[in-house]
């Protein structure tokens, strides 16, 4: 028998930094950033450049708009902002949006 064979159980960078990203409970805060980071792509410059606050706290998008208009016609739009999101993230992200 061969004792210097080494047995291979090689993984790539990114499996060992996604299973590291699990483990310490950081994946999903990741997601997160990716959506907030990609809000100008999902829903325009128009809603970007008056969104002043966003973030993602217990599944709840909250944003906070300079504008009184965007933000009642964006509270006819929660279904499609939740949808955009959802698909951007990949997952089940947010199950609902509050504006401020």
């Amino acid at each position: 028998m061969n004792e210097n064979k080494r047995i291979s159980n090689q993984s790539t960078l990114g499996d060992v930094i996604d299973k590291l990203m699990k483990a310490y409970g950081l994946d999903g805060r990741m997601k997160e950033m990716e959506v907030i980071n990609k809000w100008e792509e999902m829903m325009g410059r128009a809603v970007s450049s008056r969104t002043k606050n966003i973030y993602i706290k217990n599944q709840v998008l909250h944003l906070t708009l300079d504008s009184s208009v965007m933000r009642d016609e964006l509270m006819q739009g929660k279904s499609i902002i939740i949808q955009r999101v959802n698909e951007t993230a990949g997952c089940a992200m947010i199950r609902d949006v509050w504006f401020s």
